[in-house]
């Protein structure tokens, strides 16, 4: 089998020795060489051709983003982002994903050997990460943390069949992972004011919420904020469920309602979509709409079919313009996806099928 070529991009010689020892752990990767600067990396990847490049953001001579920008107009390839899950490590590593980065990997506040308890999840997004589709930059404007416990939505909300009566008021529900950053502003930023509520979950870290909350309330017609537990939801408003909580939504009388569950992580994330979609298919049935993007894993996909099996409709983005089609690809692979569409494609879906 040939193995996957990496190269590690970091000032700190540090993090490059501990990158390389944790790579090195794995038979399917091989470090093909390591690079203190941008301008260094710049002439390894012309002699040493790697698969996935591992990228840092503050560098000396050039920083991470200059350096992905002009990497991803000129070679574009797979990156992923080795960053601090501090606010200001949210803004630029969102920044990097609106580039083209294909994922991002927390960096130790403190360094030392901390970096080793990072190891499976560095060496599992490396490994998508080559197989990932890369496009050179995108035009369109612009994960919770992974545990090693991977549960069941019944973890946080039981399985059950609930009566539903077909009403005028819509939900929408939509999920994404990798690459989901970009391909769910991509499909917002394309939907009318009055749409119907959407609630979201998206696999990012806490740190990463409120940032990314705001990066999609500049380009949308709709009104973007982070979910609050039990506001109505409303329409012409998107929710975004916070780094650190399950999103559910509840019937509450005539109106739905969002809460905040505090439970296990699910499919080894929270928030996870399967927990949202469940409490959609049971609150809303017929009345929902559900949407999953790009995303390594399957969560979300035994949810998109509790969903359909409501009476929900349903899209689901296609292999081809999907980042990683993960999860996507096991809803449709379990009959929970309606309509299979390219994520350009996805927003007129949504629309003829919730109205708005």
């Amino acid at each position: 089998m040939k193995k996957i070529k990496v190269l590690i991009v970091d000032d700190s010689a540090l993090v490059r020795q501990l990158l390389t020892e944790i790579f090195s752990q794995d038979k399917a990767i091989e470090v093909v060489g390591v690079a203190q600067d941008p301008l260094v990396a710049r002439k390894k990847i012309k002699e040493l051709n790697p698969d996935v490049l591992t990228l840092d953001v503050e560098m000396p001579r050039m920083d991470g983003l200059t350096f992905l920008s002009n990497l991803m107009r000129l070679r574009p390839m797979p990156v992923v982002m080795v960053s601090s899950l501090t606010q200001k490590g949210a803004d630029v590593t969102l920044s990097a994903l609106e580039l083209g980065a294909v994922d991002f990997v927390g960096k130790p506040a403190a360094l030392g050997r901390g970096l080793e308890d990072y190891a499976d999840e560095i060496i599992e997004k490396v490994k998508m990460a080559a197989g990932a589709h890369v496009r050179a930059i995108r035009h369109a404007p612009v994960k919770s943390m992974e545990v090693t416990v991977s549960q069941s939505a019944d973890a946080v909300i039981k399985k059950k069949t609930m009566k539903h009566f077909r009403t005028t008021e819509k939900i929408v529900a939509l999920g994404a992972s990798t690459g989901g950053t970009e391909a769910t502003a991509e499909v917002l930023q394309m939907l009318p004011s009055n749409f119907p509520g959407i609630v979201i979950s998206q696999h990012l870290p806490e740190a990463f919420s409120e940032s990314y909350s705001q990066r999609l309330g500049k380009i949308c017609r709709m009104h973007v904020k982070l979910a609050e537990h039990g506001e109505q939801i409303i329409p012409g408003h998107i929710y975004i469920s916070p780094g650190t909580h399950h999103m559910l939504v509840k019937r509450d009388g005539a109106r739905y309602v969002c809460k905040l569950n505090d439970g296990p992580p699910v499919n080894r994330h929270r928030p996870s979509v399967d927990v949202m979609f469940r409490s959609v298919a049971q609150n809303a049935g017929p009345n929902a709409l559900g949407v999953i993007l790009t995303g390594m894993g399957a969560d979300g996909a035994d949810g998109l079919k509790e969903m359909r099996d409501a009476g929900a409709s349903t899209v689901g983005q296609d292999e081809a313009t999907s980042v990683v089609w993960g999860m996507p690809g096991e809803a449709f692979k379990r009959g929970a996806v309606e309509v299979v569409a390219p994520l350009a494609k996805v927003a007129e879906h949504m629309i003829s099928l919730a109205g708005g």
